[in-house]
């Protein structure tokens, strides 16, 4: 596939580029060259595949839903680079180190889109993990910094040793990594049930992929990585990253697992319930803007969690519509907060009347995140919500999620209260120029044309 190998190449390109380039501005400008050829890369692949299935021996499977979810999630980063470049250079000195370890976060956001092989899944998500432990330690003098990286690599190298017994189990009751072979088939496609190593396997899994999604209990982790995380890098980590393990999640639970969901739907459903109701609880009693988010992607989290509890097409729907809507949102809200010079609400005070276009498009993203009509968040949340009414059961769970959700409208919008309402002088850490302004109302627009024609995607 395409993107794998260019995503590689544009990190190797990239380390290069540190060495021959010695002006910021011309590795920004080269760093955004490669995301756009990138986009260009996953165009071609979604032409290429059309409305067959390639498979390449094995062990990864492209088909016209994975290509277009890769076109839209490059797509989000390419938003990503534009709204953050600058801030991602002003890290450090190593710019062009920085910008190498985001391609090959690219690569197994890639590799987890289109896996058929469990060894593949393995190591996407390795892929995918190990350059944002270095970037979470990037500021080194910060030592919170630091605290987040050690921290993200030691709860990452456990949910790793879980998702590999998980794997062996699974390979053990079926003999093979393939997920589509005879064997994984006969295993799980029966209706059955599972035996002891199957569960256990399963169960696994579930607890593996939970942490790298940040799924509660095994959230814990979260807002310590995220806050301590330079923030320049924190909302590339809480979305794209995060999505792409969802798209690996619903892969795996959907087109192998789906004939024996009456054996892991209860888990599913349980961490629903503690993922969105500690993920809104707390919020809503955080001082920091950038803690409130981190415990706000938990909460998305669990709205993600219905796609993969839903066994129907809608979910398939919902989830590629939760993740872009997701996306743009917290960038949005995380390209406004990297220019604040106070983090907390207090921060926010008066923002409106100095800097109405950040407070505008963070409002439209916040209202976005809450689920407001006429943003693309309420229908990615309308989206996974109905493929579990669409079952006919669990309809308290569906209850359940409204219920949070209103939960999450109070932190929402006390920011906008915040920037609207409250007495106050909003101090900037650098005033943003045309051009970032430019973008970030280009973000909100996004926003609400999924609003509005949810359809496109």
């Amino acid at each position: 596939m395409n993107a794998i190998i260019v995503s590689a190449l544009l990190g190797v390109v990239m380390m290069f580029a540190g060495i021959v380039l010695k002006k910021t501005v011309q590795i920004q400008g080269v760093a955004i060259l490669g995301i756009l050829a990138l986009l260009g890369t996953t165009i071609v692949d979604l032409n290429l595949v059309g409305a067959e299935t390639n498979t390449f021996y094995h062990m990864i499977e492209l088909n016209a839903v994975t290509a277009w979810f890769n076109v839209l999630i490059t797509f989000c980063s390419l938003a990503y680079f534009t709204l953050f470049s600058k801030d991602i250079a002003a890290v450090g000195k190593n710019d062009s180190d920085y910008f190498a370890l985001l391609f090959f976060v690219m690569c197994g956001v890639y590799l987890l889109s289109t896996y058929s092989n469990m060894l593949i899944l393995f190591l996407g998500i390795e892929i995918l993990s190990i350059p944002q432990y270095i970037l979470a330690g990037s500021d080194k003098e910060n030592i919170k910094s630091n605290e987040a990286s050690l921290k993200y690599f030691l709860m990452g190298a456990f949910s790793t040793g879980i998702l590999l017994m998980g794997i062996t189990l699974i390979y053990g009751a079926t003999g093979s990594f393939d997920i589509f072979s005879e064997s994984f088939i006969a295993q799980f496609q029966s209706s059955g049930g599972l035996n002891t190593m199957s569960f256990a396997g399963v169960l696994l899994l579930i607890i593996a992929i939970g942490f790298k999604v940040s799924a509660a209990p095994m959230h814990f982790w979260t807002p310590d990585v995220y806050d301590g995380t330079p923030t320049a890098f924190t909302p590339f980590m809480a979305t794209i990253a995060k999505v792409s393990v969802f798209v690996a999640f619903i892969r795996l639970f959907h087109l192998s697992f789906g004939n024996v969901s009456n054996d892991w739907q209860t888990a599913i459903a349980a961490m629903i319930v503690l993922t969105l109701l500690i993920g809104n609880l707390t919020a809503v009693y955080q001082q920091s803007v950038k803690r409130m988010m981190a415990y706000s992607s938990i909460a998305q989290a669990g709205f993600m969690l219905f796609a993969i509890f839903s066994l129907n097409n809608l979910a398939w729907r919902g989830l590629i519509l939760y993740s872009v809507a997701y996306t743009l949102a917290s960038l949005g809200v995380f390209a406004v907060l990297i220019k604040m010079k106070d983090y907390t609400y207090e921060g926010f005070n008066g923002l409106a009347k100095k800097e109405p276009i950040l407070a505008a498009t963070a409002t439209i993203c916040l209202l976005s995140l809450a689920g407001i009509p006429l943003t693309g968040g309420f229908f990615a949340k309308y989206y996974v919500l109905s493929a579990t009414v669409e079952q006919g059961k669990w309809i308290g769970l569906v209850i359940f999620a409204v219920l949070m959700a209103a939960i999450s409208a109070y932190y929402y919008f006390r920011l906008i209260r915040s920037m609207y309402f409250a007495e106050g002088e909003a101090e900037l850490s650098y005033k943003p120029t045309s051009l970032e302004k430019t973008f970030m109302l280009v973000n909100a627009l996004l926003l609400i044309l999924l609003g509005v024609l949810p359809g496109i995607l």
